[in-house]
């Protein structure tokens, strides 16, 4: 049993129930050891838990190989914020402060919200409980060491990153179209290099980034891994790319030092290294050199920087599945379906004018506003009947995470004896296959079995959207940004004269132009 102490009594206590405990288990890497520290986690507060008349195991929430430095990576830490919020635990045990957070911030911002929600936490290691007041000042100096560690391993791996660039051996982790890997060798791949030679020799000879993008997709010619859909900026990265001439310039991104860690672009503030032969020469130093001229004078004449609208990444096409981009015709803005607008035998819906999609956005509001308790009142109701539905499962969810992690742990063991030479090829497929469709059974099982989280999670949103509706004095007489941003996931585009808007909540809507 973990070694606490004395703390004050929650609602738990009091009605003379054992306190609901919940232990939080995190490893912030994928290899060998640390996953063995990961099973060592889960094996230890099941041992611990077992045999206590006063405390009882709800759950264990485990982040395997997720990193520390950010929240919201971290999916069963998450989840547990949330069960914390839905009155499902009373206290946490976790290893250390390290795993809990590496980030003071929001290690406090938790540790506050936890502690308003009566829910308390002990950190192991230091011996530390939130139960005692006091024990804040520990939190922010055991906090600030963890960051201190990641930033300190942060710095480490960027260092050995720099000496690699500035000795000219620095591998990059991704390759350019038309290049590939042959085990230690960067190699062309001729079908593409050649796509890569056209498109420099049209865009010298006056043809346009969008144009010869069109013409890429009229033809189907594929991008291998990168995709299929060609576009102005993919010509223009290609354009742009030095790599194709053999060398290569490292250090065009640089990563910050403050948490959380974010990728900016080196505008002059960290050196740049310019390593010759690097890669295969596709394109001559002059046809290059000829492109970015021409670029520059093209720049030079004008140009827009690619805004954000509201209506940007929402609209799907209901005929092919492309996403609708924005688009002026006739001096109107209006959205058409991205195939449609390469090539329109390609889709056969056409483009839609924005002013339409609002103002039925605004219609569909208005409904809700005169009919939303009869709509959505009713609705809620039914999701809080099955919220209140005993949940009888958790014993069971709590299993099958431990069969699910029995049978990984199984997997690497296998890995490993193949690595080593005891386990042939054949044997390793055949073990390892089985694991994995007993794996996958557990978890189609896991899903079914946690479907109630997402339940909860509909019915916040429900809430949200009565709220807004309640809160509102008079109908909806122009577009309102925010309120789109906020109710609407996605519109899809079945017809032009048909909008399915797609709301949170889960709820779908149809509207007819």
């Amino acid at each position: 049993m973990p070694t606490v102490t004395v703390i004050q009594p929650t609602i738990a206590e009091e009605q003379n129930k054992k306190i609901r405990c919940a232990a939080y288990c995190r490893v912030s890497s994928d290899s060998e050891d640390q996953l063995n520290s990961f099973m060592a986690q889960t094996r230890y507060y099941e041992k611990a838990f077992e045999k206590s008349d006063r405390e009882q195991l709800v759950d264990i929430y485990a982040d395997e190989g997720i990193t520390g430095t950010r929240e919201d990576k971290r999916d069963e830490f998450q989840r547990m914020i949330k069960d914390c919020r839905r009155g499902k635990i009373d206290r946490i045990y976790t290893k250390s402060i390290s795993r809990f957070a590496r980030n003071t911030k929001d290690c406090l911002k938790n540790i506050r919200e936890l502690k308003s929600l009566g829910i308390t936490v002990f950190f192991e290691k230091e011996n530390i409980d939130t139960a005692k007041l006091t024990d804040e000042m520990m939190i922010t100096i055991m906090g600030g060491l963890a960051q201190e560690e990641s930033t300190s391993i942060s710095q480490n791996m960027r260092w050995s990153v720099q000496k690699r660039m500035e000795n000219g051996t620095f591998n990059p982790p991704s390759l350019p179209y038309g290049y590939m890997r042959r085990k230690q060798d960067i190699v062309t791949i001729e079908n593409e290099a050649k796509i890569v030679r056209d498109i420099f020799t049209q865009y010298i000879n006056g043809i346009g980034m969008e144009t010869i993008a069109k013409e890429l997709n009229k033809k189907h010619i594929d991008k291998g891994s990168k995709g299929f859909i060609w576009c102005k900026n993919t010509i223009r990265y290609i354009l742009m790319n030095e790599k194709y001439t053999g060398r290569s310039v490292f250090r065009k991104f640089y990563t910050t030092d403050n948490f959380p860690f974010k990728q900016k672009e080196n505008k002059g503030e960290f050196d740049q290294y310019l390593v010759q032969e690097t890669m295969p020469v596709i394109i001559s130093e002059d046809i290059f050199e000829k492109a970015q001229h021409l670029i520059s004078i093209r720049k030079s004449m004008g140009c827009r920087e690619t805004a954000k609208y509201p209506l940007s990444g929402k609209i799907k096409c209901g005929n092919c599945g492309s996403s609708f981009r924005r688009k002026k015709i006739n001096n109107t803005v209006c959205w058409t379906c991205s195939k449609h607008n390469i090539n329109a035998a390609d889709c056969e819906l056409k483009a839609i004018p924005q002013d339409l999609i609002y103002s039925i956005f605004i219609g569909l509001c208005n409904k809700l506003f005169c009919n939303y308790k009869t709509i959505l009142k009713p609705l809620q109701t039914s999701l809080q009947d099955l919220k209140l539905k005993e949940f009888t499962g958790k014993t069971q969810v709590m299993d099958i995470h431990k069969e699910i992690a029995k049978f990984r742990e199984q997997t690497h063991i296998l890995a490993r004896l193949n690595t080593k030479g005891f386990l042939d090829e054949a044997k390793y497929i055949e073990q390892t296959t089985a694991l994995t469709a007993k794996i996958n059974k557990l978890q189609a099982e896991l899903k079914k079995l946690t479907r109630f989280d997402d339940e909860d999670e509909t019915l916040d949103q429900i809430d949200m959207l009565i709220d807004f509706f309640e809160k509102r004095d008079s109908p909806m007489t122009e577009f309102e940004e925010t309120a789109f941003e906020s109710m609407v996931e996605k519109i899809v585009v079945k017809s032009q004269n048909e909008l399915e808007f797609h709301l949170i909540g889960g709820l779908q809507l149809g509207e007819y132009c």
